[in-house]
């Protein structure tokens, strides 16, 4: 085990503003807000507009049931005659985005009832989960939580090594074995490790896996189990890590990973000038898991709680944010 004594948290209040700002500049470059006012500026809104409305969110990986029902929502607006111009269009567009969203900004809450409280982290290869728990431990130390990682991803001796190297940089306590060792005994030492050191947060690593690969899809289920056999409430949080550019794969993952391990939170990653930020939507449309945190780029500060309302005027523009200029 290694670790070192954690660093005083940074200024939240400005943090969160850059965050927000980086935000907005990732995703105004979307397919969904990019030059969206140019391209409607002085024309009639009507059915033929909404069409193309309806491609460009098809596009952005917005997914048809979540644009079917954005469409029902402003075709009745335009039958009202609420839709008087593009600004208004904008404006209602964003509404829905919200209202899709809303429900599913939950704050990932550690209950200090429980000690520590277990987060198991799963996703694919590439989705960014080492990085995201990197993130997670300097996060909980900043906030002055003990935490403790538990290296499960041992297919890959590199992902051990890093998993150390983020130990160092936030603080953390860690607990491995050498590569090839069963997953699950590694995680299930961590929790005893931790348990017998009162650590606030355990987060548990676990190897990338396609969600279509079922022999693996079943080692995560062990794991799961075997941390349930130590605590009969753990884990505490399944976080599931998902690439925003993988687009509608990513939506497929996260059903397949919900339906194998009880996925209870989301994060989803590579934001930064994506062009697939309406995958967002579609997620929170199809299954309305709580969506934790967002990362839109590789440096500490770009990682926050999701935020329905900043995501929706990031996305859809036509609005300023606590004095970020949204996208037009």
């Amino acid at each position: 085990m290694f670790g070192r004594e954690p660093k005083e948290a940074p200024a939240g209040g400005t943090q969160r503003q850059g965050f927000l700002k980086r935000l907005t500049q990732g995703l105004g470059r979307g397919k969904l807000s990019f030059d969206l006012a140019n391209l409607f500026r002085g024309r009639r809104i009507d059915d033929e507009l909404l069409e193309e409305l309806e491609t460009r969110l098809l596009t952005a990986d917005v997914g048809v049931e979540a644009t079917e029902f954005i469409l029902a929502g402003l075709h009745k607006r335009l039958a009202r005659k609420e839709l008087t111009d593009v600004d208004a269009l904008i404006g209602a567009l964003r509404t829905a985005v919200e209202e899709i969203l809303a429900p599913c900004a939950q704050p990932l809450r550690i209950d200090p009832a429980h000690k520590p409280f277990t987060i198991l982290v799963v996703g694919v290869n590439g989705s960014g989960k080492t990085t995201t728990i990197g993130k997670l431990a300097r996060r909980f130390s900043d906030e002055g939580r003990s935490v403790m990682l538990a290296a499960g991803d041992t297919f890959r001796a590199a992902a051990i090594e890093q998993l150390g190297v983020w130990a160092e940089r936030t603080g953390a306590s860690c607990v491995a074995q050498h590569a090839g060792a069963d997953p699950a005994a590694v995680v299930f030492d961590a929790l005893q490790s931790a348990r017998a050191r009162r650590t606030d947060v355990l987060i548990a690593d676990t190897a990338g896996r396609l969600h279509s690969q079922s022999h693996l899809m079943e080692e995560l289920k062990k794991v799961k189990r075997v941390l349930h056999r130590g605590d009969p409430q753990a884990p505490h949080e399944v976080l599931l890590v998902l690439d925003a550019n993988q687009g509608q794969n990513a939506l497929a993952q996260a059903v397949q990973f919900h339906e194998a391990v009880g996925v209870s939170g989301l994060v989803i990653t590579k934001l930064d000038g994506t062009a697939k930020g309406g995958i967002v939507i579609a997620i929170a449309r199809r299954l309305g898991l709580p969506i934790r945190f967002i990362g839109i780029g590789e440096q500490p500060g770009d990682f926050g709680e999701f935020d329905a309302q900043a995501f929706a005027t990031a996305l859809a523009g036509g609005a300023r944010l606590e004095g970020v200029e949204a996208p037009a």
